[in-house]
């Protein structure tokens, strides 16, 4: 079994703020996944289903940010999981927007969240890196977090949480690389998409023609005949 945490701020006050992109996350994959109800359970909300051939409890905190390892330290032992079955999904303010990376163990980087999530579990649990970019000026990052997402950010933002859903039942079954892909497939699909020609198979003629002129830009200079030599040597005294 897995416990799969958002976390963020309880409350209609909160919800739009990007200090709640992990409450965002987890509610998209309860939606698309056909989790049950929501229920107040272990300091927070907590709902459960499965993710493929994973039974995972998905958790939101009602603790508050800097409070959030007493709820998902309680689940954490009710469950009788260990930090190594522990995923959670927070706001990482030195990824660029939309960017996700997946990391285990190492430090909180100053995240509120994180630091109490240490405080109760240890590190050696799993976290999801989602990218919301940095206001500038650390003075900045308070009211930067505390504040709802631009309308502008409304793309992205829908892409990153369809690619997080796409991608669930990879990272559920510890596929961090499969589960990374699903999202690069929403967030980048132009980059994302894989090859439709398997490597080390011939290319067609298509293929080849393209690459003609980068092969040819590529070769080496031929050496230059006697008689070449000769008339370029002529051409300097015209």
């Amino acid at each position: 079994m897995k416990l799969i945490v958002g976390l963020g701020n309880p409350g209609p006050k909160y919800a739009g703020n990007r200090h709640n992109i992990g409450f965002m996350a987890v509610d998209r994959i309860a939606e698309d996944h056909g989790f049950g109800t929501w229920r107040a359970r272990l300091q927070g909300q907590m709902t459960e289903g499965r993710l493929g051939d994973e039974r995972v409890a998905l958790l939101k905190p009602g603790t508050f940010m800097n409070l959030s390892g007493q709820s998902v330290g309680e689940a954490m032992r009710y469950l009788k999981l260990g930090p190594g079955d522990v995923i959670v999904f927070h706001d990482e303010l030195d990824l660029a927007p939309g960017k996700c990376r997946v990391k285990t163990g190492g430090g909180h980087a100053g995240h509120n969240g994180l630091r109490s999530i240490h405080q109760h579990i240890g590190e050696a649990y799993q976290r999801v890196r989602l990218g919301i970019g940095h206001p500038g000026h650390k003075d900045r990052v308070a009211p930067y977090v505390l504040s709802d997402f631009a309308k502008a950010d409304a793309a992205w933002l829908d892409d990153l949480l369809r690619g997080i859903s796409d991608g669930a039942e990879a990272l559920a079954a510890d596929d961090a690389p499969g589960f990374q892909n699903k999202v690069a497939l929403r967030v980048n699909p132009g980059r994302a998409e894989p090859s439709h020609r398997a490597t080390g198979s011939p290319a067609t003629p298509s293929e080849k023609a393209s690459a003609a002129p980068a092969d040819r830009a590529a070769e080496p200079d031929q050496p230059q005949s006697f008689a070449d030599k000769l008339q370029s040597l002529a051409s300097r005294f015209r």
